[in-house]
């Protein structure tokens, strides 16, 4: 390595690619001091990529004012109604069962992913201020990555709990125990953060060109490799791999598991005995089809489509906010013991 005048050290030489596709190829020499990169063009000059720029969603003033009121609207209901699940499911007797405490589960999961991106958001909507810094916007990527991905684990472990209770209730006792229910939970969150763990760390090693402009409002990994002079290869690899597993894994587990609750339901006798397993069931599918639904759209459609933004606001923004309404709206358990909470805080403070 080379030491200059000014102190920094030689790395490598570059290719520079335009936004819009490949243009020809410009050598920049990569400098790199106090953990900064410095492109220096031939010209001589330098630039440092220490931030991004989220472009989001509208660049008009008056849009941008009733997108802050209406996602601030949003992200209230989300804390509200993703804490009151947590609280209800903690202090209500009834809510024992392995399913409830699944649930919690997945409160605090939507709580948290909703919180990563819907913030900066606002303030970037209040303040005009679009940019992120490096370490920010990997930050994003990665608690992104680890909340979707122990979501998206958590929802067959619900599906397989709607299965025993369901087709084998008088063994739901002994088949969900609490040694494998906290196994299914944590095993559900490893697999989440270690998937977020390797990508983030590849991302690490990510040199990054002069533009820095992200034609979203919030960091993704797949939003960081148009913007890459290095070869991303292996980091598409190594992004494809674990989401096509996570994607036919899960919706297979799903499936089976639906498969054999229709078959019992079917089979009920009694009009009143199916309408409560469905109603037990159609929440939780319902909050699949959404979740699914929307990852789905946002990993095939090009990252430069323009409607791209629009399915990852369901994504993430509304999807976390309708789930505690779902679960409240559908389910008569956990809307009873909303209400019955309700009243006796009501009372408490009467």
């Amino acid at each position: 390595m080379e030491t200059g005048e000014s102190g920094m050290y030689r790395e490598k030489i570059g290719m520079f690619k335009a936004q819009a596709g490949w243009r020809g190829f410009r050598p920049i020499t990569v400098l790199v001091s106090q953990n900064k990169r410095f492109f220096k063009w031939p010209g001589g000059d330098h630039s440092t990529i220490t931030e991004f720029v989220l472009l989001g969603l509208s660049a008009d003033l008056k849009i941008q004012a009733l997108l802050f009121v209406l996602f601030l609207g949003i992200y209230l209901q989300t804390l509200m109604g993703n804490l009151l699940m947590l609280l209800v499911i903690r202090v209500d007797s009834h809510l024992l069962r392995p399913m409830y405490s699944f649930l919690s589960h997945l409160s605090f999961v939507d709580l948290c992913f909703s919180s990563v991106t819907v913030p900066k958001l606002l303030e970037n909507l209040l303040f005009q201020k679009k940019t992120i810094s490096m370490e920010g916007c990997l930050a994003q990527v990665f608690f992104l990555f680890g909340t979707g991905g122990t979501e998206a684990c958590l929802l067959p472990v619900m599906a397989y709990d709607h299965y025993v209770d369901i087709c084998h209730p008088l063994l739901y006792g002994q088949m969900m125990s609490n040694q494998l229910c906290k196994g299914l939970v944590w095993g559900s969150w490893s697999i989440g953060f270690v998937d977020a763990l390797i990508n983030i760390l590849l991302a690490l090693n990510l040199d990054f060109c002069a533009d820095r402009s992200i034609p979203h409002y919030s960091c993704e990994l797949p939003s960081l490799f148009p913007l890459s002079c290095s070869d991303v290869s292996t980091h598409v690899s190594v992004l494809l791999c674990p989401s096509l597993l996570y994607a036919l894994g899960t919706c297979v587990l799903i499936f089976f598991s639906y498969t054999l609750i229709v078959s019992t339901i079917l089979s009920i006798s009694s009009s009143t005995g199916r309408n409560k397993a469905f109603s037990t069931c159609s929440s939780h599918l319902t909050t699949v089809l959404l979740f699914y639904g929307s990852g789905f759209f946002r990993y095939v459609m090009p990252n430069s489509d323009s409607r791209l933004d629009l399915i990852f606001v369901q994504y993430s923004v509304i999807t976390p906010s309708v789930n505690p309404l779902i679960y409240s709206l559908k389910n008569n358990v956990v809307k009873a013991a909303v209400r019955r909470n309700l009243r006796k805080y009501i009372q408490y403070f009467r």
